[in-house]
């Protein structure tokens, strides 16, 4: 029997949500906290003991702040993303197994605004002027912190209290290769789950194994919500 740890970059779990996972509704958080849970689930072999899964993620930003054209106030805890992240949050807590580490979302001491993604081409290209931008054509920029830092920190942990004998990464960034080498040379088998993402190489090298798990419709019947051998 092994103990496992499932360790999931919660940004990266959410951005590919919607082009991996088509038989689902990404909007609902209900629904992605159920497929988490299920990939988790199927990263286990019959005879493993499920430690824990981490989900790594930044509470959203509680505040009111002004938008970039219009100049009217905006709470951007009524937003959709906001609104969602909380949701997110709250189910994820209420399932067996799961932890929530928690960084920080900061957005410095000025209300700051990028262009969405393809804004900036259209207003290279002339097909947009600036005067023609709307309020839609921006988004609230704020920068996560301490996330790649706690999950490399737990992944240390893990390793060093010989917690587990497996880490079943669900990433796609190579700034967590310190850790993952560190686990490695503790002895703890590394397994990359990319959520079919082109990996870099110089992550791959460093893992013990790729295996992208795809849940569909279908695991809903197969595969069980209990997480059995509660003792190691």
């Amino acid at each position: 029997m092994l103990r496992v740890a499932i360790v999931v970059d919660g940004a990266f779990f959410l951005k590919s949500f919607k082009n991996r996972y088509t038989d689902f509704d990404s909007k609902n958080p209900a629904t992605v906290a159920d497929v988490l849970h299920k990939l988790a689930l199927k990263h286990l072999n019959t005879d493993d003991y499920l430690y824990r899964i981490f989900f790594y993620d930044c509470s959203p930003i509680l505040k009111r702040v002004q938008l970039p054209k219009s100049k009217k106030g905006l709470s951007l805890e009524k937003g959709a993303e906001a609104q969602f992240r909380l949701a997110l949050h709250e189910h994820l807590k209420a399932k067996r197994k799961v932890a929530i580490r928690y960084g920080e979302l900061y957005d410095g001491s000025e209300d700051t605004w990028k262009l969405k993604e393809g804004r900036t081409k259209l207003l290279l290209q002339g097909k947009k002027s600036f005067e023609e931008l709307t309020d839609e054509d921006f988004q609230y920029n704020a920068l996560q912190k301490g996330v790649d830092l706690k999950l490399g920190l737990d992944i240390a942990s893990l390793a060093y209290k010989k917690q587990v004998e497996k880490i079943v990464l669900v990433a796609g960034d190579s700034d967590f290769v310190p850790a993952i080498k560190l686990a490695r040379r503790e002895g703890i088998d590394v397994v990359l789950d990319s959520l079919g993402q082109p990996i870099r190489k110089n992550l791959s090298e460093h893992v013990d194994g790729i295996r992208s798990v795809k849940i569909t419709l279908e695991d809903f019947q197969t595969v069980s919500d209990s997480i059995t051998h509660d003792t190691p």
